[in-house]
């Protein structure tokens, strides 16, 4: 289940879903709410970003110049041993990448954002937002 963190003390990882709402008319939402954080608070996985990356390139949204727009404003993390660690402790899905996302956000501290809270409500300690509606 979705929970809030104490305010102020957070910072946001941004999954593919909101990736996506970022480059798509519709997400009106998402850009006010990152226009009200400051620097550096909102970054994303570089699983994420692969898998955005890879649907841009498929003729998805966002197109891949827009993604790299986005991309120059919101810092890529690397999936390291620690994420790696987290993972491994998790119970598996089979395909998908909503378990390393989810593993990442919990080996950084980091607040998930989603439009697709269900995904990620049965892992255990994850904090999870969503900003698209």
């Amino acid at each position: 289940m979705a929970r809030n963190a104490p305010a102020g003390l957070m910072r946001f990882l941004l999954d593919s879903s909101i990736l996506i709402a970022i480059g798509l008319a519709t997400g009106d939402a998402v850009r006010r709410r990152l226009a009200e954080l400051n620097e550096g608070d909102a970054v994303t996985s570089v699983i994420a970003y692969a898998e955005v990356l890879h649907g841009s390139r498929q003729g998805k949204a966002p197109p891949e110049d827009h993604l790299a727009l986005i991309i120059e404003e919101v810092e890529v993390l690397p999936f390291d041993r620690a994420a790696a660690s987290v993972y491994a402790g998790l119970s598996f899905k089979r395909a998908s990448y909503d378990r390393l996302i989810a593993a990442h956000a919990l080996s950084q501290g980091l607040t998930v954002v989603t439009a697709n809270v269900a995904d990620f409500a049965d892992v255990p300690g994850l904090v999870v937002e969503d900003w698209s509606r």
